[in-house]
């Protein structure tokens, strides 16, 4: 396959190893995206942008079909107030598409929170910043790519 992707860039550039998967059809739902990788759902990580009360956009990254803690990320990010962002400002701060946001390859910095189940499995999947196209990684190697990414009990 010869998808180019931001997030293929991006890990391309860090010397990170990957596949990408290239969806027959749309993904109907959490559970259809797994079933076509040939992944369990809680391979397979979501990339949810919020708006903080600064104006500040974070993405929380999570496994599977579980559900974000509000109460855990606003304490993590010491703050009051957030909302999930729009459609409209997800396109504007990640230039990717809901269904297709990473947190690799993102035109500026943003600040990324991971549950911790994210790295439970070995083998995880995520959106490519491609519409139809997923990366599958280590979670190992997604924690290296990341860097500076805060883990914790976020669900």
């Amino acid at each position: 396959m010869s998808s180019v992707t931001p997030a293929s860039e991006a890990l391309d550039r860090l010397h990170i190893p990957y596949r990408i998967f290239e969806h027959s059809r749309p993904v109907q739902s959490l559970e259809d995206a797994a079933a076509q990788r040939g992944q369990q759902p809680e391979q397979v990580v979501r990339s949810i942008v919020f708006r903080c009360c600064d104006d500040q956009f974070i993405m929380v990254l999570m496994a599977g079909p579980r559900q974000i803690s509000w109460k855990s990320v606003r304490a993590a990010l010491g703050v009051s107030r957030m909302t999930m962002a729009t459609e409209a400002e997800v396109l504007q701060q990640t230039g990717f598409v809901r269904g297709a946001v990473t947190p690799l390859g993102l035109p500026g910095p943003m600040r990324i929170l991971a549950d911790e189940s994210v790295f439970q499995s070995e083998e995880i999947s995520l959106g490519s910043g491609v519409r139809g196209v997923a990366i599958i990684l280590l979670s190992s190697d997604l924690k290296k790519a990341l860097g500076n990414v805060v883990i914790g009990p976020f669900a």
